[in-house]
């Protein structure tokens, strides 16, 4: 009996040695022996105020800045038509050729007409220096009676017409210098370039074909110069005007960047409707594009209005309720939000959260409310 009574009180004395031991180790490190888990680490992303405008989707199509047909700029054979349809030319490139035997001797006949002129210049040019030499040489007559008034008379209009017949073949010189000068251009436009870079989509002639002033030869379109074209009702032009950024879907599913380059003053009676024009951002390039493509873009309603919005990944939903978690002091506090419009990848908070508040969008699937957190991402964004 009493050995029982004794392994008692020894089995007691332990219990509370080891009760003594777990309260000194809780009170000199804070942490009971039996820890608690460590802070989770976790990824926050900050509650923004951001500016939003509601869209509506408008379909368009692709224009081209620059197409169109290019044209001959003078007459005669076509000699060499190198390109074909679906070439790719450069701005210069050469489209076709004239017959150039013709224009060259156009410009050999203005030579000469303008050498002709110029002989002629010289000579009235040496008859005026003459007529006056007679002038001045009555003059000094006239002075000592050796001479009548009326030679000297004859001898000023002499000079008067001597002048004006230089005149006259100066101007002569000069249409003969302007029409050499238009033989050459001639010639120059025998040869039919591409007025820029683009891809040839029709020929309208073909070798050994007489082309005629004006006559259009290819038509070609600028395909790397592309932009958006939309008819817009007119009730939706508030929140547009030329420099507004949009975006722009096409028919591949991407999404572009894009701001209205103008908004075209004329209004489709029977749509309602106004042609505007988007410059387009195209992310990869405008390789694969086409004229008259299928795009549709993000027309905004109105002014921007500012929200509170949180990232996407830091929503949590149980059943009909949605929260989030804000890290506060090195905790998670569970909040309760309501949301609005998706925007993206964030969404408007209509309650629950201020600016500024850190939300969870890491590591939150198995926080529990008022654990402990550690910020691994030194409180910026979520990637």
């Amino acid at each position: 009996m009493t050995s029982a009574r004794r392994g008692s009180s020894d089995a007691g004395r332990l219990r509370l040695a080891a009760a003594a031991a777990l309260v000194f180790a809780t009170l000199a490190t804070g942490v009971p022996p039996a820890a608690q888990p460590p802070a989770a680490l976790v990824q926050v992303d900050a509650v923004k105020r951001e500016p939003v405008v509601q869209t509506v989707p408008v379909i368009g199509r692709l224009v081209a800045r620059r197409e169109g047909q290019v044209a001959a700029r003078v007459e005669g054979p076509i000699e060499t038509f190198p390109v074909r349809v679906g070439d790719r030319v450069s701005e210069g490139d050469l489209i076709a050729r004239i017959e150039e035997r013709l224009l060259g001797a156009a410009l050999d006949q203005a030579r000469g007409r303008l050498a002709e002129a110029r002989a002629r210049t010289v000579t009235a040019e040496a008859q005026l220096a003459l007529a006056r030499q007679e002038r001045e040489r009555l003059a000094a007559l006239k002075s000592t009676q050796a001479t009548s008034k009326a030679l000297y008379e004859d001898a000023v209009q002499s000079e008067a017409i001597a002048k004006a017949r230089v005149d006259e073949a100066r101007a002569a010189e000069g249409t003969a210098r302007a029409n050499l000068r238009q033989a050459e251009i001639d010639l120059d436009h025998a040869r039919v370039t591409a007025p820029y870079a683009g891809v040839i989509v029709q020929r309208m002639r073909e070798a050994g074909a007489y082309a005629k002033l004006g006559d259009p030869l290819v038509r070609m379109i600028a395909d790397t110069g592309l932009e958006v074209e939309a008819d817009v009702p007119f009730d939706r032009l508030a929140g547009l005007a030329p420099g507004v950024a949009v975006s722009v879907d096409l028919d591949d599913g991407t999404r572009h960047p894009a701001r209205v380059r103008a908004v075209i003053p004329e209004e489709n009676r029977l749509t309602r409707t106004r042609a505007v024009r988007f410059s387009v951002e195209f992310t990869g390039g405008a390789a694969g594009l086409a004229d008259g493509q299928s795009a549709t873009v993000h027309v905004p309603l109105g002014r921007p209005r500012q929200v509170i919005s949180v990232h996407k990944d830091g929503i949590n939903r149980r059943g009909e309720e949605t929260f989030v978690y804000v890290v506060e002091d090195g905790v998670a506090k569970l909040r309760s939000v309501e949301l609005g419009d998706a925007l993206g990848i964030r969404f408007e908070v209509l309650s629950g959260l201020e600016e500024k508040d850190l939300v969870v969008v890491r590591g939150n699937e198995r926080l529990r409310p008022d654990d402990k957190v550690r910020v691994g991402n030194g409180g910026g964004p979520a990637s």
